[in-house]
């Protein structure tokens, strides 16, 4: 069976684990399952996978798919900070690996309806979850200009958010901006893109996303919490695909890799302090030439990968 999301990195990922013996294992962003099924299939030793979507879709087609490992298997519909806390709750550092697959899958930007895409026409709606109540439409057409060019500049780095600010506010004056190809081509008129090549609604979208799903602060919590949620010796791997997301990740990876820790006193005095993870990627990995002539989404993709110490 053909599924509509595919798995970037794949080959990276499973690298990444080789060399473990793995009898827990969550995938903390589940989407359709391929990248679990693989390491279903490269650890025959699994006695438990826990898959993690916030997205019902997903989770319906990525069970389906997993269903010949049934008996291993445990679903959980949420997003992947509140569902690692949960499952901290059960037991701290008994899992042997952890994978997160950051960022919108190729299911959710496919889906017209789901409106992720300023390619496809769609309602402005861009929400993982369908049961959270804020959509795209609700920040474009009732934010203030000024929290509007917050969200470009902090979560698109769009460098002309004002711009892009200023046209939504005078567009809605007229009428509500209701679809992906209104936003998309009121952007096309109203602000250059830095590359020709990238359309000029990219990081608009990508920015009213993040805003919608509140992805940035589910990384800064789940990383402390996938930290403690492992085993000695288990590695945590996570795929990020802009580089606000990636920063966060390689912040994390540094700082508990550091010996040292600074104090809050004058002088820029540190302690000494045992480092709880080894970074393994000293760059991240990314995809190979052929990969991303395959399938062009993984071209921004980066996987990082740390051990537990």
């Amino acid at each position: 069976m053909d599924y509509p999301h595919i798995s970037v990195l794949k080959e990276e990922v499973l690298e990444s684990f080789k060399p473990m013996q793995i009898h827990r294992f969550i995938d903390g962003t589940l989407g359709a399952g391929g990248h679990a099924e693989a390491i279903l299939k490269s650890h025959p030793e699994i006695e438990q996978l826990v898959g993690i979507d916030r997205d019902q879709s997903a989770l319906k087609i990525a069970s389906a798919r997993l269903m010949p490992f049934s008996g291993k298997t445990r679903f959980l519909h949420a997003q992947f900070s509140n569902a690692l806390g949960a499952l901290l709750k059960e037991g701290e550092g008994v899992y042997d690996g952890i994978l997160l697959d950051l960022g919108v899958s190729s299911m959710q930007l496919d889906e017209e309806e789901r409106g992720f895409s300023f390619r496809e026409e769609g309602p402005l709606d861009m929400r993982m979850d369908k049961s959270n109540p804020l959509t795209a439409g609700i920040i474009v057409n009732t934010y203030p200009e000024e929290e509007l060019g917050w969200i470009f500049r902090e979560w698109g780095e769009e460098k002309m958010w004002r711009k892009a600010a200023q046209a939504i506010v005078k567009a809605r004056l007229q009428s509500p901006l209701n679809t992906t190809k209104e936003l998309a081509d009121l952007m096309q008129e109203s602000i250059r893109s830095r590359k020709p090549q990238i359309h000029a609604a990219t990081l608009v979208f990508q920015a009213l996303r993040i805003a919608v799903n509140d992805e940035l602060k589910a990384i800064d919590e789940a990383l402390p919490i996938a930290l403690k949620l492992l085993k000695k010796g288990g590695r945590l791997a996570v795929i990020s695909f802009h580089s606000l997301e990636d920063r966060i990740v390689k912040r994390f990876f540094q700082k508990e890799s550091l010996d040292k820790e600074s104090t809050s006193g004058i002088g820029g005095l540190f302690i000494d302090r045992e480092p709880s993870l080894k970074t393994l990627t000293r760059k991240p990995l990314e995809a190979t030439d052929r990969e991303v002539a395959d399938n062009p989404r993984s071209r921004s993709a980066k996987l990082r990968v740390a051990e537990k110490l």
